[in-house]
């Protein structure tokens, strides 16, 4: 099937499709007549696998390196589960970001709440902004 025909089938952008492609994460065979890429079950099969390991959370170098693992003949079962413990680290660091950014942005919100309008002087731009010390804002 040609790339329009897969990406539809399995409702991807053939555009990225044509990445995955460029890539290596998928490896068509070329129609040597009309230079056209031609996949088939197994191209099918590699996609409907990357688009699983992603929504998992996995990057797409992980996924390739999970593929070459698996090309090789060796079960990349342990590589899966240390790059997920890894990504269950970095998520959880950038949720606790979010969430001190949350409880910055809700003690600003009530800080100004309090304070009135300005007209920009001189260098100021936004006094709401520049008078807000999150240092000294506590969380409820």
């Amino acid at each position: 099937m040609r790339v329009k025909q897969l990406a539809t089938r399995n409702n991807i952008n053939i555009d990225t499709v044509k990445y995955y492609t460029r890539i290596g994460l998928l490896t068509p065979t070329t129609n040597p007549v009309n230079n056209y890429k031609d996949y088939n079950f197994a191209d099918e099969q590699r996609l409907q696998f990357i688009v699983q390991a992603k929504s998992l959370g996995f990057s797409l170098h992980d996924i390739k390196l999970i593929i070459e693992q698996s090309t090789q003949g060796q079960s990349p079962c342990q590589k899966v589960r240390e790059i997920m413990q890894q990504r269950l680290t970095e998520i959880k660091h950038k949720i606790d970001a979010m969430q001190q950014t949350y409880y910055t942005m809700k003690e600003a919100t009530k800080h100004w709440q309090q304070l009135p309008d300005c007209v920009p002087t001189g260098n100021h731009v936004c006094h709401l902004i520049e008078s807000f010390d999150k240092g000294n804002s506590h969380h409820d």
